[in-house]
């Protein structure tokens, strides 16, 4: 499984437990309470403990990027027909600002980072 999986399945936990202990709060059986509780704490760390290490990825990935030897804005031309745009450029990798990936690097616009000048 990929890290974003991971995440959305230990949410979906936490989402399960914390409707669980709102109804054994209801029912005031305090043993479920202190289990439900110990549960949600468990989860929040490890889904702390994975959005940590997809950051790390990212920061790897964007130290990777900045090492290549050239980068540059996209028009909306080369946007429009990106395959093409992509063959013609060899090594060519295009960062969105709006993925992970772009809000880490800090970029505004559509960018292209390749080994050689385009």
């Amino acid at each position: 499984m990929n890290l974003n999986q991971d995440i959305q399945l230990l949410n979906n936990k936490i989402d399960l437990y914390r409707r669980k202990l709102e109804a054994a709060k209801l029912r005031d059986d305090q043993k479920s309470v202190l289990q439900f509780k110990k549960e949600l704490s468990t989860l929040n760390r490890k889904v702390a403990s994975i959005k940590g290490m997809r950051g790390a990825q990212n920061a790897g990935k964007a130290e990777e990027l900045k090492a290549l030897g050239f980068s540059r804005a996209l028009t909306k031309a080369e946007q429009a027909d990106m395959g093409k745009f992509k063959k013609t450029v060899r090594g060519l990798v295009v960062v969105h600002p709006l993925t992970a990936l772009g809000k880490e690097m800090g970029i505004s616009e559509v960018t292209g980072y390749a080994p050689a000048k385009f």
